[in-house]
């Protein structure tokens, strides 16, 4: 990361609503159901005073339609990064998730152990890793300016408290964000820190 003086306010929003093609696991991105599009505007009209320069979004359908929703309103473009998507379904691919096929590793990722690894795909590692390696490059790219970042509730929930210096790893075990849930962050060169956790004011 690059010299930071100036803090980054990065804002990371949850995609909205989603309907998908099937209701077996899969690594489609899916589209934005009705309810996705309202949320989206919604979205947009709570962001409308916080001087957004550009929308950040993951390469999943779901997400790049929230966040084109939300640039078009704020008249801003849009740049994807396919590090900002979802962690992979792996094995589980074409099954129906009942059990839940992630639950026994993304505890452990919660509990640390980030070489726990989704079977047949990637580990808390790699999924942190590459995450990371995007929010580094909008910090960049924005500093003294506030950015909006489109992803997914899963590598949301893993990756952000393990950045922010005030949350506990398994900050969001208790805590799943809803459809459009928002997390403001700032960056600056003391690191990162978490302003706000869907709705929730932190210190």
């Amino acid at each position: 990361m690059g010299d930071l003086q100036c803090a980054a306010r990065i804002l990371v929003a949850r995609h909205g609503a989603a309907d998908y093609e099937s209701e077996l696991l899969s690594d489609a991105g899916g589209w934005l159901s009705p309810a996705g599009r309202l949320q989206s505007r919604d979205l947009a009209d709570q962001l409308a005073g916080e001087r957004i320069a550009r929308v950040w979004t993951s390469d999943m359908s779901r997400a790049v339609q929230t966040g084109e929703i939300v640039a078009a309103r704020l008249d801003v473009d849009v740049i994807v990064r396919t590090g900002l998507r979802e962690f992979g379904v792996g094995d589980a691919a074409g099954t129906t998730g009942d059990p839940d096929p992630f639950a026994a590793t993304f505890a452990a990722w919660l509990d640390g152990d980030l070489t726990a690894r989704i079977p047949g795909g990637e580990s808390g590692l790699e999924v942190v890793a590459r995450y990371e390696a995007v929010l580094d490059e909008v910090a960049d790219a924005h500093r003294g300016e506030s950015v909006l970042v489109v992803s997914h509730g899963g590598v949301m929930c893993l990756v952000l408290p393990l950045l922010a210096r005030n949350l506990a790893p398994d900050h969001t075990r208790e805590l799943p964000l809803p459809n459009c849930g928002l997390v403001a962050l700032e960056v600056d060169d003391d690191g990162w820190v978490a302003r706000s956790w869907a709705g929730r004011a932190l210190g």
